[in-house]
C-alpha cells in the first residue's frame, strides 16, 4: 500500500492537509488545540508504516508515544466519525490513488484506527486499553492488520 500510495512524500501530503483541516474544525478543536511541529511528521511516519513502508515510527516516537496521546482524551462516536470523514476528504484533497481497493483499505485503516483511539482515551487503567501495542501492518481490503 506505501508504494501505491506514491511512498512518503504523497503520504506526507496527505497528512498536512488532514493535519490542516483537525486544526479547524470545531468538533475536533478540542483534541487539537494547537499545531505541533512533531505531528505532521509523526503522523507521515505511522501512516507510511502502517503501509509497508519504513518502520520510522517504530524506531522514533513509537507506539507506546501513541497510546500516551491518546489517554484521558475521551473521545466521542461523533469526534472519531468527524476524524474518519475529514481524512477521507483530505485523501481525496492529496491527489493519492483513487481506485476502489485502495480506498477501502485507507478507510478500513482509518476506522480500525480511530477505534482504537477512540477506546485508548477512555482507558482508566492499562487493562482498558485496546490490546494492540506495535504499528500494525495494513494490507488491502478484507486482510487483517497484523502487529
Amino acid at each position: 500500500m506505501y508504494d501505491h500510495a506514491g511512498g512518503t512524500e504523497a503520504l506526507h501530503r496527505l497528512e498536512e492537509i488532514f493535519y490542516t483541516k483537525l486544526l479547524t474544525d470545531p468538533l475536533l478543536k478540542p483534541l487539537f488545540p494547537e499545531r505541533k511541529p512533531s505531528h505532521v511528521p509523526n503522523l507521515t511516519s505511522f501512516t507510511s508504516e502502517s503501509f509497508g513502508g519504513p518502520d520510522a515510527f517504530t524506531r522514533g516516537p513509537g507506539f507506546a508515544y501513541l497510546i500516551d496521546a491518546h489517554r484521558h482524551l475521551h473521545i466521542t462516536e461523533e469526534q472519531r466519525q468527524r476524524f474518519v470523514d475529514l481524512y477521507m476528504e483530505a485523501f481525496e484533497e492529496a491527489g493519492l490513488p483513487r481506485d476502489q481497493e485502495f480506498l477501502d483499505a485507507v478507510r478500513e485503516h482509518v476506522e480500525f484506527g480511530s477505534h482504537v483511539a477512540m477506546q485508548n482515551s477512555h482507558a482508566t487503567t492499562d487493562a482498558d486499553l485496546h490490546p494492540l501495542r506495535e504499528v500494525p501492518r495494513w494490507t488491502w481490503a478484507g486482510d487483517k492488520p497484523t502487529p
